[in-house]
């Protein structure tokens, strides 16, 4: 059956792939851009399959009723991928409150007014999948991404407790978790803090940890995208790209043996 996605963030990068993947065989799509005039091709090469949209998630009324004419469009929706976003980089300290804002008004509640949009069609229709794009750095942390960190994990608490919500109704969720890749995120699609002497090591770290890094190709993506929304049951969280299992598998060997050697500690605080 044909498919309609609306994805926010299709200007560039895997918001682009996924959604010259999902028309190339055959399935419709709402593609939303800050600036709309990127999507021209699109348009062109696709007709009246495609609806470009302009939209900035952190307009929550623009949110709305963008997600209303696409669905007035299409007369319904099955695909929502909240793909918008950028990494703020910065140690904690280097930070300011408006970038700090900005990055969770953007990652997060950008997300956030798409989904609570989109869920009273998908509730009626009865089905509907829901893909917020996390990264590792949902699972994981990195110095010198502290805000895109907190945006990401707070993603993820958010997701998994609407899987919950919604799985009986029908409506699927998932947190599609990339890894490094060769878009732009790190480049002119990125925000950097004022810089303090003081981080210059976490700097000089990360460049050489990127450096040593072999990105993945994004266009590999866009055929893995389509069978996880042909699924009968998609995961809950989904990786993408080489390395990612085994970087979580490690995390969580550690985190597993911290917890346990205080675990006597803190079951003294029960106090019972």
């Amino acid at each position: 059956m044909t498919k309609i996605w609306f994805i926010t963030g299709t200007s560039k990068g895997f918001g682009r792939v996924w959604a010259e993947a999902a028309l190339q065989r055959g399935d419709k799509v709402a593609a939303t851009a800050r600036h709309v005039e990127s999507l021209q091709d699109l348009n062109e090469k696709y007709g009246e399959n495609i609806l470009t949209l302009t939209l900035d998630v952190t307009e929550k009324a623009a949110v709305e009723r963008t997600v209303k004419q696409a669905h007035d469009y299409f007369g319904r929706l099955d695909v929502i991928i909240n793909n918008a976003g950028y990494g703020q980089f910065g140690a904690v300290e280097e930070v300011s409150e408006q970038e700090a804002r900005e990055q969770l008004e953007t990652n997060l509640f950008g997300a956030l007014w798409v989904t609570q949009a989109a869920l009273p069609y998908l509730r009626e229709q009865g089905s509907g999948h829901i893909i917020q794009v996390s990264s590792i750095g949902g699972v994981n942390a990195f110095a010198n991404i502290g805000m895109y960190h907190a945006s990401k994990w707070g993603l993820e608490g958010l997701s998994q407790a609407l899987n919950l919500e919604v799985q009986p109704l029908g409506i699927k969720v998932t947190l599609v978790e990339p890894i490094g890749y060769a878009t732009d995120w790190a480049g002119p699609s990125a925000r950097f803090a004022r810089e303090l002497p003081a981080y210059e090591h976490v700097r000089e770290a990360n460049r050489t940890r990127r450096g040593a890094a072999l990105r993945g190709d994004p266009a590999a993506t866009g055929p893995v995208m389509l069978k996880l929304v042909d699924m009968e049951l998609p995961p809950l969280r989904f990786f993408l790209g080489k390395g990612a299992h085994d970087a979580i598998h490690a995390e969580y060997d550690k985190r597993l043996a911290e917890w346990d050697k205080f675990r006597d500690l803190s079951e003294e605080a029960h106090g019972v």
